[in-house]
């Protein structure tokens, strides 16, 4: 498998067998994290791997409760479908994301990336000369955790809906007030397939030269 095509079959994998996944596995896609670029090389992250069975059940029992209150306000607030097939798409995912959420503690590792919580933008003298979030600085290292994975022929997914619960989160696994969790990628060995995932055509939303 070339790189481009690992690329367009890392898609979202949400259900996991019990096969294990090792520990340096789990490093390997760490130090291919590591390699990410961030804005001046500050490499902002910090990493929370989550293996151990009861320490998992916990993390889910606090994922399961966030995606229960996320999922009765998605639901509520729907707007109508145009099509009956882009309703049962929607379905699918949801009924997918609540699988995940009732069965975190099956994937083989839960792995929390983490930022301080600070500006990495200089000061002149008209103030902060805005560069963006230090969340800019993080997600090429999850995704490059996340094709990593993939090479080893392990699933993951990008989740954020724990985020209304990660005070409870960094309760839990002694992360410092200063350091903010910004995705919780679980990973395990797919049960079912990788592929191309639909996705709209590039072509269909591409502006050349300008908008």
């Amino acid at each position: 498998m070339d790189l481009y095509e690992g690329i367009l079959t890392t898609r979202a994998i949400r259900r996991y067998t019990d096969e294990p996944v090792t520990r340096e596995e789990i490093e390997a896609c760490l130090r291919a994290a590591q390699q990410a670029p961030s804005g001046g090389n500050t490499q902002p992250w910090q990493y929370v791997v989550v293996t151990h069975p009861e320490r998992k059940r916990r993390v889910a029992g606090i994922y399961r409760a966030a995606y229960e209150r996320w999922e009765r306000a998605q639901l509520s607030a729907l707007p109508p479908f145009r099509t009956e097939e882009e309703r049962e798409t929607f379905m699918r995912g949801i009924r997918a994301s609540r699988y995940l959420a009732e069965h975190l503690d099956t994937a083989a590792a839960l792995v929390l990336f983490c930022v301080p919580k600070i500006s990495i933008a200089p000061r002149d003298d008209d103030g902060v000369v805005e560069i963006g979030p230090l969340y800019a600085s993080v997600y090429p290292a999850v995704q490059n955790f996340i094709l990593a994975a993939r090479s080893f022929g392990i699933g993951t997914v990008l989740t954020t809906v724990w985020w209304s619960r990660q005070d409870d989160l960094r309760r839990l696994l002694g992360i410092p007030d200063r350091y903010e969790i910004v995705a919780l990628v679980p990973m395990g060995r797919p049960r079912g397939s990788f592929g191309i995932a639909p996705r709209r055509r590039a072509e269909d939303i591409t502006h050349w030269e300008q908008w």
